[in-house]
This record gives structure tokens, C-alpha cells and sequence, in this order.
């Protein structure tokens, strides 16, 4: 049959080269729609119940990752100087577009009591200030108020933060660029005045500067990783055309991967923007060992004419290595289409479109690669030369050695090699980080660190009370000394947990200013009344006294943060709180320690419900990194069926699983033993791996098989011409494959970093137990027990 379809390629070359091209054309043209899209939301199913909770907080209070936060540490922001500089800073960062509020010590204010008891709110500082003492004296009243404390300011190290509040549909588009370009630029105007470091920081700016340098390093990669593999080629083929029709095919596979992506309604997300190299790194070994059988076959097929030896040899190539092609693109198909099997959207859209593209690239190479070959010139005898590479032949006949002569040390060695994999494997833990994988000195990092230290993070964290009923916070039932005394005896103790927020605070900044008081001595619950009515009717009239004092709609924030704890029914009250990047080791201890507390001490008439960001980050990790795991084991057992129909053979089964497992098991343990935790970005590392080897796997069992075949069943005799012929281009597309994934080891991100050497440590491991622990199984299990030394 694949003769027969070589033969039909050949014949009707024109046509399907025209059919290709417009085919990808016309997917190139979808490829530029394509657009970018970077929420990690997506990883969690839309039926969690986690994400359902975060889903209703949001449609109650808003969004919670949309605040970007502005921190200095000095002790002279308020002379003259540093404090006007610090109001300018604020007044352009109001300026920039798609800024809804600013929560900072310049915007702060006062609640001012008159004389029917009814509070107004007034700015503490005024727009213009004209002397020290004037600033002096309004500072005095800024930090008298205890409201502030660890919310705008650290006052044990001096450190200062500011909230920039951004639209949240603007940060799901380009746009977002742009906009923390203009806050950058602001902040650095700042520190050339001022002297005083600039740290920035939260969810808006590090999701868009993170994004940013993927989508730049996946490019830069995607080109270096092709421009590298072309550099080889031509090294190996010493022929540009044969290098040109190689980049061809994986040009062609990545235009066809991105036009998948925009017909399949998705956009490119961090994990699909990986499958152009996966591409490149399925295109490439498809195009060796097509042109090694190609050249192989010209020269040992002698014809008549010129053209009829290359024809023969090109149908030769069609119907040897299609099978082997196919169903190495077939098994690498499944390894990753397994997971659109899982729950999770993001691994979902990334099994459709990397399953179908390395199908896609298999029919690409099957037609682009005959049908241009057979237009060119037959191979020049200098571009035979690496057939005969004295290097890699010397290399095949060592391994024929120690395949056929030290069987017994390559066992030992093997066992040995999964001894220590084995005891890494059990040092191997799973940790992920919201900012993972950049470099301790990073910018974006240490940045972070500032707020860690200063205001104990600034991931979100919220807390809703349902009172289970409309007007339901207004019931003598409702408890606010209750509320209030989880947060001081439960949250406020949490040692990575910032201040938190709620309506009790705001009933303690407004009681503050009834009574006239300053300190802490009354910011406090009142001891009469329901405090939670009184907050009431008193954020009513400070909406109104907000708009007759003309105050700025971005200088009321601090209006909007007091409110916002309470819903418009309500029903919901909300205790908000920012947190540090903890990790999901550390994060589900927080949680727990949080929800028994929870549970001793609210009654059943409440309903308490932990959410945000970062629960939602953490539970999106799981998800990733257990659907990985799953979809692992489920590419190995579909994999080893395909394998069994392939080869019709329970012993070649075996043979052909073991050298599969062993490079998994030891890039297993080597995470264990250098620390890479697995993470959403390294768990796909076994996904990678799993492809690699049963590639080489099966190219060099389908050779043997046929071997076999043509050695009437003589099992020592079929290995070693199955050493010799599959070994060479087993030899070239690991070095072609290894120079592609080293180019990662470029990364500033660890995942990316971690991605290019372990992958290419478990290429090396592919290659070598294929080559040399397969051919020991394939003797040590020959049915017919002649396994002897051949004579060499």
C-alpha cells in the first residue's frame, strides 16, 4: 500500500504541492488573527466549585487582580520637596488612561463630623501646600489615624504604598502594555526628582511583564530553535536544498499550527504557545530520516537510467519510512491529545491543537518532501559523505559491541541509573509560585519581595460572610464583634497575611470621628447600638457629602475602599486582605489554618467562603499539574496499544516500553536531585520526553521488524543492520533535536530553562537506551535462542 502511495505522490506532485500552498495560504492568513491570551483562570474547569466561588465574589465585589501597587521606602517623603513630588506622582498616574482610582497617602481623608452628628469626608492633604509646617501639620493628622496603618504605610521601615486601580477589561486585551508603560514612566520620573527607588508591583503589572517576555522569548526561541536545526542540517546534508526543504516542512507545520488555533476559537495561551517548537521538534526528525532513507536507497539501488534510480529510491522512501512516520506521529499525536481529555480549558485547547498539528505536519512531510525532492537533482556524492561519518560509525560499532558482548554491564549500568533515579524521584515535590520560575535578581522579583516584606504581599485573598438573606447584615442576629474578632484573633495573627480589611473598619474610622478621637484608643467597635446600621445610613451620607464637597472621583477611593465590603443587597460581607506569593506548598496550611478557625467560630447562620486570586492560582496549578499526570498515563497506555498493533508482538511490547520509561524515570530523579520542583512549566517536560523516545523507538523497531523479515527471522543479524542503518539517523536527529532544545537553556524563565536541558538530558537517555539497552532485550528475549555473536 505505501508503495503504492508513493508512487501516487509522485505522479500527482503538481497538484498536491498546489493544494498545499493554498492550503497554506489560506491558514497563514487565520494565523495572523490569531490573538494572545495569558488568564490562568483557564486552567481551572468552569464547574469547580472553587472557581464558581470566585465567579460569584466577582459579580458581587468586582474584580480582585486588578490592583497595581507603587512602593517607596525613605524617611523624607514628607519635606516639602518629596511630598509635592510625591502628589505629582500621583496626580500623572491619574492621568493615565483606563486608571479608575488611586488609593495613597495624598489622597487619603478625614471623617469629619457636624452638628447633627452626620460625617462628611474632607482630603487630609490639600492640593497645594506652601510650607513645611503646614505639611507638618496635616502629616500629624494623617498618622493619628490608625485606618492607614500597614495599609498605605509600613511605620516601623518608613515604606509607603500606593494602589492604581485599572479598568479589568483593558488588562485582558494589547492594551495593557501600554498602560503600565505610562505607570513605568511615571515612577521613574519620580526617582530622577526624588532619588528614591521606584518598586512596583501586583497582579496587573506582573501578569502583562510576564506575558510580555514569554510571547518575545517564544519567538526569539521559535527562530533560534529553526535557525540552529538549519545550521546542523546543512552541516549534515551539505546540500541547501535538502536544508531548505527541511525548514519547509516545519514552516509550513507552524503557519498550520497557528491557522488550527484561531478555526478552533482559542487563542495562544502559555502552554499553546509551545506547539510551534513542538512542531519544529516533530518536522525536523520526519525530514531526516525521510532523506537519510532516500539517500540510502539511491545508493543502493542500481537502475538503468538516472531518473528511474532516484524515482525508485524516493518510492523507496515513501514505502518504508511512511508507516515508521506515521505512526511516530501518531503516538506523539496522542501523547498530547490525551489532554483534551482532562477538565481543564487551557489543557484542553492545548491536546486539540498540538494532536491535530503533529498529524498535520506528518501529511505535510508526506507530501512536500517527495514531491519537491523529485523535481531536484539526484544527491551529489558530497552529499552522501555523512552516511560514511567515521565518528558516528565508529560510535555504531562500539554500541554493536556493547549491545552484543557486555549485555551483562549494560544491565547493571541500567539498573544502577534507576537505583539513583528512583531515589530522586522521592526528594521530587510539587510547588508552584504566582511569580515562578524568574531569576532571583529580577526586577519583577525583588520588587515583589519589597511589598512581601513591608506589607506582607500583595496577592488578593478575600473572605465573604453570607448572612444567607437580603438585608441580612441589618438582623440583631449578625454579630459584628464577631467578625471583628476573627480578624484580630485569627487573620491578623496569619504571619504571611497583610492587614485585613472589612466593614470593621470602616465602623471604627467612622465611630473615630464621632467621638472626636485620635490613636487607637477610639478606633474601636462602639459599645452600644448596631454598629453595622450605623455604617449604614453613614456611608449614605458620606456619598452625599462626597459630591457636595466636590471631592475628585479617583480622590474618593479611600470613599470606595470603606464601602466596598458590603453588597448592594446587603446579604454579603466581604474581609479583604493581600498576601505573599507563598507557593501551593505553603498556601493550602494558610487556608486550613484559616477555614478551622472559620468553623469554631461562626454558627451555621453564617456561611463563610475562602476565595480570590490566589486560591483560584493554587487550584489552578493542581489542575494543571494532576491533568498532566493523567494525561501522561493515558498517552503511555494508548501508546502501547498503538505499538502492539503495530508490531503484533507481546516481546517486542516489552522491548519497546522499557527504553520508554527508563529517560522518564530518570529525568524524574534528576529534578529530585537539582530541585526542580514540578510545576505547571515542567510537568510538560514528561509530555516532551514521552514523544521524543517513542519516536526513536519506533524507527528503529519498524527497521528491525523489517529486517527480520528480509534475514530470514535471524534476531542478532536483524539488530545489527538495524544498529547500523536506524542508528545513524537516530544519531543526527538527537543532535538536530538537542541543539533545539538547548537554545531554551537561554531562558530568563526557570520553566523555559528547566525545559531545555532536562528535555535534552532525556533525549541523550532516548538515544542511548534505544541504542543500546533495546538491542540487549531484543537478544536476551529471542524465542529462538540465537542469540550469538556474529562474526563481524
Amino acid at each position: 500500500m505505501w508503495q503504492h502511495l508513493g508512487k501516487l505522490v509522485i505522479k500527482n506532485r503538481v497538484v498536491l504541492l498546489i493544494l498545499l500552498f493554498l492550503g497554506t495560504a489560506i491558514m497563514g492568513y487565520f494565523a495572523t488573527k490569531v490573538k494572545l491570551n495569558y488568564e490562568f483562570s483557564k486552567a481551572i474547569p468552569i464547574n469547580n466549585p472553587r472557581y464558581q466561588e470566585y465567579l460569584a465574589f466577582k459579580k458581587i465585589f468586582g474584580d480582585d487582580g486588578n490592583l497595581l501597587v507603587v512602593g517607596i521606602q525613605t524617611n523624607d517623603l514628607f519635606t516639602l520637596k518629596n511630598f509635592q513630588a510625591y502628589q505629582q506622582l500621583q496626580k500623572k498616574l491619574r492621568q493615565v488612561k483606563f486608571v479608575e482610582d488611586i488609593v495613597s497617602v495624598p489622597a487619603a481623608v478625614a471623617l469629619q463630623p457636624d452638628s447633627n452628628g452626620k460625617l462628611s469626608a474632607v482630603k487630609i492633604f490639600p492640593e497645594m501646600i506652601g510650607s513645611q509646617s503646614t505639611l507638618d501639620s496635616v502629616s500629624k493628622v494623617f498618622f493619628n489615624l490608625p485606618f492607614y496603618r500597614a495599609l498605605l504605610y509600613n511605620k516601623e521601615t518608613h515604606a509607603f504604598l500606593m494602589g492604581v486601580r485599572i479598568n479589568r477589561d483593558v488588562l485582558n486585551s494589547p492594551g495593557r502594555t501600554k498602560i503600565v508603560a505610562d505607570i513605568t514612566a511615571a515612577t521613574s520620573e519620580f526617582e530622577t526628582v526624588t532619588g528614591t527607588e521606584v518598586y512596583l508591583s501586583g497582579l496587573p503589572l506582573i501578569r502583562t511583564l510576564v506575558a510580555d517576555r514569554i510571547q518575545k522569548e517564544m519567538k526569539l526561541f521559535l527562530f533560534g530553535s529553526l535557525a540552529l536545526s538549519v545550521l546542523i542540517l546543512l552541516l549534515f546534508f551539505r546540500s541547501g536544498s535538502t536544508t531548505l526543504i527541511s525548514l519547509a516542512v516545519v514552516v509550513t507545520g507552524v503557519i498550520w499550527t497557528l491557522g488550527l488555533t484561531y478555526l478552533c476559537g482559542y487563542n495562544i495561551t502559555l502552554l499553546t504557545a509551545l506547539i510551534p517548537s513542538l512542531v519544529v521538534v516533530i518536522g525536523i526528525p520526519n525530514c531526516i530520516y525521510f532523506i537519510n532513507k532516500y539517500h540510502t536507497s539511491y545508493l543502493q539501488n542500481v537502475y538503468p537510467t538516472e531518473e528511474e534510480r532516484k524515482t525508485n529510491a524516493l518510492v523507496n522512501m515513501v514505502s518504508k519510512m511512511g508507516i515508521v512516520t506515521l505512526f511516530c506521529n501518531l503516538t506523539a499525536a496522542i501523547g498530547f491529545a490525551v489532554f483534551a481529555l482532562t477538565k481543564s480549558a487551557i489543557l484542553k485547547e492545548f491536546g486539540v491543537v498540538a494532536g491535530v498539528s503533529i498529524m498535520v505536519i506528518f501529511v505535510v512531510s508526506f507530501i512536500l518532501l517527495p514531491s519537491v525532492l523529485s523535481f531536484l537533482p539526484s544527491p551529489k556524492q558530497g552529499q552522501l559523505k555523512y552516511l560514511k561519518n567515521k565518528w558516528i560509525t565508529a560510535f555504531l560499532g562500539k554500541v554493536e559491541t556493547w549491545a552484543f558482548q557486555y549485555k551483562g554491564i549494560v544491565l547493571a549500568t541500567t539498573a544502577a541509573v534507576l537505583l539513583f533515579a528512583i531515589a530522586g524521584m522521592t526528594r521530587l515535590r510539587s510547588e508552584g509560585h504566582i511569580v515562578d520560575d524568574l531569576p532571583k535578581n529580577d526586577k519583577i522579583f525583588t520588587d515583589l519581595k519589597f511589598f512581601e516584606k513591608n506589607f506582607k504581599g500583595v496577592m488578593p485573598l478575600e473572605i465573604v460572610v453570607d448572612t444567607k438573606s437580603p438585608k441580612g447584615i441589618l438582623k440583631p442576629t449578625v454579630d459584628i464583634r464577631k467578625i471583628a474578632g476573627f480578624q484580630d484573633s485569627v487573620l491578623a495573627l496569619q504571619p504571611n497575611v497583610g492587614k485585613p480589611l472589612s466593614v470593621v473598619d470602616g465602623i471604627k474610622f467612622s465611630y473615630q470621628a464621632l467621638s472626636e478621637g485620635v490613636g487607637d484608643s477610639t478606633y474601636t467597635l462602639p459599645g452600644f447600638g448596631n454598629p453595622l446600621q450605623d455604617l449604614h445610613k453613614t456611608l449614605r451620607n458620606l456619598q452625599f457629602k462626597k459630591q457636595s464637597h466636590s471631592l475628585d472621583t479617583k480622590d474618593s477611593a479611600m470613599l470606595k475602599l470603606v464601602g466596598s465590603f458590603v453588597d448592594t443587597s446587603e446579604q454579603y460581607l466581604r474581609i479583604s486582605m493581600s498576601m505573599a506569593d507563598v507557593g501551593t506548598e505553603r498556601l493550602p496550611v494558610i487556608l486550613d489554618t484559616i477555614q478551622k478557625n472559620v468553623a469554631r467560630i461562626f454558627d451555621s447562620s453564617y456561611k463563610v467562603t475562602l476565595t480570590g486570586t490566589s486560591i483560584t492560582f493554587l487550584e489552578g496549578s493542581r489542575f494543571i499539574i494532576n491533568g498532566l499526570k493523567e494525561s501522561i498515563l493515558w498517552a503511555f497506555l494508548l501508546i502501547a496499544l498503538c505499538m502492539l498493533y503495530l508490531f503484533r508482538s507481546v516481546r517486542i511490547l516489552v522491548c519497546s516500553l522499557i527504553p520508554n520509561v527508563i529517560p522518564l524515570i530518570v529525568t524524574a530523579g534528576i529534578m529530585g536531585w537539582v530541585g526542580v520542583p514540578l510545576k505547571p512549566s515542567t510537568v510538560l517536560i514528561f509530555s516532551v520526553a514521552l514523544g521524543i523516545a517513542v519516536d526513536i523507538t519506533i524507527r528503529f523497531l519498524v527497521n528491525y521488524k523489517q529486517d527480520l523479515a528480509a534475514l530470514n527471522n535471524n534476531v542478532p543479524a536483524a539488530v545489527k543492520s538495524t544498529i547500523h542503518q536506524t542508528g545513524l539517523s537516530i544519531v543526527y536527529t538527537s543532535l538536530v533535536l538537542t541543539a533545539g532544545f538547548i537554545i531554551f537553556c537561554a531562558s530568563n524563565f526557570g520553566g523555559t530553562f528547566a525545559l531545555g536541558w532536562l528535555t535534552s538530558v532525556t533525549l541523550f537517555v532516548a538515544t542511548l537506551t534505544n541504542l543500546v539497552l533495546l538491542p540487549v532485550l531484543l537478544l536476551l528475549l529471542d524465542p529462538k535462542k540465537k542469540a550469538k555473536k556474529p562474526a563481524i
